[in-house]
């Protein structure tokens, strides 16, 4: 199976790619970013961003606030329009597509602050996740798999959604993206205000989806670690770039990735090329 990019760590000024690529899909590949430019308000956000995400993986997108990931999860979503490039979804070109017939054509998105329905039950946010299906049986049964991967749901399937934790909350916009049998899902910081605790346990449950559910996942995050521990290939956006891409592994062994984003610093000797300050050295990576 291609890999995303073949280097561990790549220069920013990466060459555009020929328009054969912006044209043509890879096989295998769900989703396919191309020469993506989209704007957030006056700003570009995005600046000829390319990403790969093979079929049944998690891949994720490691930056810091401002970076981008959001714009590019909306972008990818249909709703931002992109200025520039293309998306292509199992085969087919979507930029442009209205965001509700991308959920029928298989594409959900858990945004970033889940954004749950506050005064509907648990049970009515689930039941609104499946709104672009038919089949009453079907979907009960669908709700019951999502009470099963998370039993407190179940447990407060008549709670208003407002008054959920914040884990709660989000175990809920999972499970009701989850409603609308998604071939890709995209989650926008599922880890953001939780307790290391439930980060954990809600990464865990990401990785069963992907294993027992076979739905790809396409994961925004800021906390690297976690991240790169369920993810099978990542990405790390800075000022819209894409300027470091690998394997989880390559990343997680990167010295960059262990000092900007796992807080990982090297020992330096005295009088070494090491003695560089960090600003210096995050400044090469760009």
């Amino acid at each position: 199976m291609k890999k995303p990019l073949a280097a561990a760590a790549l220069s920013p000024n990466l060459p555009e790619p020929p328009l054969s690529l912006i044209d043509a899909p890879i096989k295998n590949n769900v989703l396919e970013v191309r020469n993506l430019e989209a704007l957030y308000g006056p700003v570009m956000a995005l600046r000829g961003v390319n990403i790969e995400v093979p079929e049944g993986k998690v891949v994720t997108i490691l930056g810091a606030n401002g970076a981008g990931k959001t714009t590019l999860m909306k972008t990818v979503s249909g709703v931002l329009n992109p200025r520039k490039g293309a998306v292509w979804f199992r085969g087919e070109r979507i930029d442009g597509i209205q965001p509700d017939r991308l959920v029928k054509k298989g594409l959900a998105h858990v945004p970033e602050g889940r954004e749950v329905f506050p005064f509907l039950s648990v049970a009515e946010n689930l039941a609104m996740g499946a709104y672009t299906r038919r089949g009453k049986a079907e979907i009960a049964r669908d709700i019951e798999m999502i009470y099963e991967y998370f039993p407190i749901l179940k447990e407060r399937q008549s709670q208003t959604a407002g008054t959920l934790s914040g884990g709660q909350q989000q175990m809920l916009a999972i499970g009701r993206g989850l409603m609308s049998r998604p071939t890709l899902m995209l989650l926008d910081e599922p880890s953001l205000g939780l307790s290391p605790l439930l980060v954990q346990e809600i990464f865990t449950i990401i990785r069963r989806l992907n294993k027992e559910q076979g739905v790809t996942v396409l994961l925004v995050e800021q906390n690297a670690r976690v991240a790169l521990k369920a993810a099978d290939f990542g990405y790390v956006l800075e000022t819209g770039r894409i300027v470091m891409a690998g394997s989880s592994e390559e990343l997680m062994n990167s010295d960059d990735i262990k000092e900007f984003y796992l807080g990982q610093t090297q020992q330096a000797t005295e009088g070494s090329s090491e003695t560089a300050t960090r600003f210096k050295r995050k400044k090469t990576w760009r």
